[in-house]
């Protein structure tokens, strides 16, 4: 499947820990940047893929569990560190589920946001990926 696991870059310091993201820790140009916070309890994200889009995701406070697929198998990635980014690349179907009390979730994408990337069926995306 097509995803890693990314070292964040760590300076540390007695008064606590700085995660520092440059041009060359991540793979590709980031070009739009946001967060998921305050999420209720049993609530899951994503249920999508997109068809050129790549992500990183990280788990800035708190932990959760991404949930992948490539309409062949699947993979359940826990987050929580913040100094480990989740790379998955485009054509991956993704779920993120089992947000832990007040975590927030820092997406990191190359592109900007079109609709027309998404696919939000996961029958569309087995039609799509084969």
């Amino acid at each position: 499947m097509n995803y890693k696991i990314i070292d964040i870059p760590k300076i540390n310091n007695t008064k606590g820990n700085i995660g520092v993201i440059e041009n060359d820790t991540i793979p590709f140009d980031v070009k739009r940047v946001y967060y998921l916070f305050d999420i209720p309890s049993g609530a899951k994200r994503g249920g999508h893929a997109h068809k050129k889009l790549k992500q990183v995701l990280i788990a800035i406070s708190g932990s959760f569990d991404v949930v992948l697929k490539d309409g062949k198998s699947k993979e359940i990635i826990t987050l929580n560190r913040p100094d480990k980014g989740l790379l998955i690349e485009n054509n991956i179907w993704r779920e993120l589920e089992n947000f832990s009390s007040g975590s927030v979730c820092l997406v990191l994408a190359s592109e900007e946001f079109s609709e027309e990337d998404y696919i939000r069926s996961y029958k569309e995306y087995l039609s799509f990926v084969k």
